[in-house]
């Protein structure tokens, strides 16, 4: 009784998640019309291993929790270049910040009602925009007398997208994404175009967003219809603090799981192991909107996305400027895929972190500073949660997958 029992189970478990006829259908339409070409879904036509160029990594910023002010300080800045001194940008960051409160745990959270703002709220996900869309700002430029550093552009990128559209890819929320369709996005987008992709990195209520922009996979036949992968995952974690130059801090999600293929070897389906990482969902950044207006409703109004563009561009040399110009979807994509996207958490950050100063780094300095955790605004945080931890397998063998082909 018991074999047969297991047999049954085992049996439900190989058939996996089956891929929804609408979920094809989604994916080859935002393809489509961002891309001009077909979504594939035939493995064997679909790279192993791909990644943005070296040029295109994101890099590692800020997030700006909200319960340091979020992005004030550079708001500042630009109320005096901009709105002669009227704290017009920065006092609706000064709302913003702090409009969305949670009930303090325990007793005076739940007899007096005493609300906080969370630890873990602030701009994850607008500088996970920024750093896919735009190399990272070069120089120093001065606008009316004042003088925006590299450091301070990123800060005026990271709001200028915190509220903007984006196209959810796969997963969300409550339906974190499945292993065929992860796999198959990962495969088009960072495969076949080398385009980086917004990852929501833990199901779950709390949400930490990071710029994923590598991935590599292997893969084990069990039968013609039924593959086992493994694939390493490579994404840019954000740093302590908005740097002049940016670090590039590295990390690697491991993911494991079974495809499931149909006679023509396409992708209809698969499951997650129990040793891989998961996460909630991937999203593709679309063009900085006017804040305030349809795309970015809820954006800093006093924020104007022409000249904040603007200082970016005079911040970035030319050059560097044009290996970015092939970049699409600078028209307007179908209002069906659109959404805001969801901002980022985290978990408290020690009262006795002070806002870092603004000066030059690299990743030789920067790496081992210990950072601050990522955040996004979302209702009844859980409490507690950990940051997200890498699952890697206990043999070297599945490590083989980085693009250069060197061990991770």
């Amino acid at each position: 009784m018991g074999i047969s029992i297991f047999v049954v189970v085992l049996a439900a478990v190989s058939l996996g998640e089956r891929i929804p006829a609408s979920e094809i259908e989604h994916q080859q339409a935002a393809f489509q019309e961002l891309w001009d070409d077909d979504f594939t879904w035939k493995l064997d036509a679909l790279p192993q291993k791909g990644g943005v160029p070296d040029h295109r990594i994101p890099y590692s910023g800020y997030i700006y929790p909200d319960k340091q002010g979020g992005t004030i300080d550079v708001l500042r800045l630009y109320d005096r270049a901009f709105h002669g001194g009227r704290k017009l940008a920065q006092d609706h960051e000064r709302w913003d910040s702090s409009a969305f409160k949670e009930k303090v745990p325990g007793l005076f959270g739940d007899v007096f009602g005493v609300k906080h703002t969370p630890g873990w709220y602030g701009h994850c996900n607008g500088w996970t925009s920024a750093a896919i869309r735009h190399a990272e700002p070069r120089r120093s430029v001065v606008r009316n007398g004042v003088t925006f550093s590299p450091a301070d552009i990123k800060g005026l990128m990271a709001e200028l997208y915190i509220y903007n559209e984006h196209i959810v890819l796969g997963g969300e929320n409550e339906a974190p994404i499945t292993a065929g369709v992860f796999h198959a996005i990962l495969a088009n987008w960072l495969g076949r175009r080398e385009h980086a992709l917004g990852m929501e990195a833990d199901p779950g209520e709390e949400k930490w967003n990071y710029p994923a922009y590598a991935f590599a996979s292997t893969f084990a036949k069990h039968s013609d219809r039924r593959i086992e992968v493994n694939t390493n995952l490579v994404y840019a974690l954000d740093s302590n603090g908005e740097w002049d130059e940016s670090p590039r801090i590295q990390e690697v999600k491991f993911f494991h799981y079974m495809l499931e293929l149909n006679g023509e070897g396409e992708i209809i389906g698969g499951y997650f192991f129990r040793d891989s990482s998961s996460i909630d969902m991937l999203w593709a950044p679309m063009p900085a909107r006017t804040p305030g207006k349809p795309g970015n409703e809820e954006g800093n109004p006093y924020l104007e996305v022409e000249k904040v563009l603007a200082i970016w561009r005079d911040s970035v040399p030319q050059e560097v400027r044009s290996q970015w110009s092939d970049l699409r979807w600078q028209s307007e994509a179908s209002e069906s895929m659109l959404s805001t996207p969801v901002d980022v958490l985290v978990v408290d950050i020690d009262e006795a972190d002070t806002e870092p100063d603004r000066r030059q780094s690299n990743s030789t300095t920067i790496s081992s500073v210990p950072r601050l955790p990522k955040y996004i605004v979302v209702p009844k945080p859980t409490e507690g949660r950990n940051l997200p931890r890498v699952i890697r397998p206990e043999s070297s063998e599945h490590f083989d997958l980085l693009l250069d082909g060197s061990p991770l």
